[in-house]
């Protein structure tokens, strides 16, 4: 089943939204936090904060644009907990 999921990094207190088409959420974790993804490499280490699983890699490709806009970073904001120091 695909997966869109919100990482956290509390090196630098950034999140990071993808999604994947991969039936393990945990698997993709571990890559982020290996260095295989260019974009979080720098960012390391990360823990997983929120996931939901789709039907088709489509609707999670869908739901990774949605909250990277303005109103789903609104959404994650007020529903998120964020890990405090």
């Amino acid at each position: 089943m695909p997966f869109t999921y919100i990482l956290f990094s509390k090196s630098c207190r950034k999140t990071y939204t993808g999604c994947t088409s991969r039936n393990d959420v945990n698997l993709r974790l571990s890559e982020h936090n290996l260095g295989k993804t260019k974009s979080t490499r720098k960012y390391k280490p990360w823990i997983l904060i929120h996931y939901e699983e789709h039907d088709t890699f489509e609707e999670a490709r869908h739901k990774e644009l949605w909250l990277k806009s303005r109103s789903g970073r609104r959404w994650m904001k007020e529903n998120i907990p964020f890990p405090k120091d």
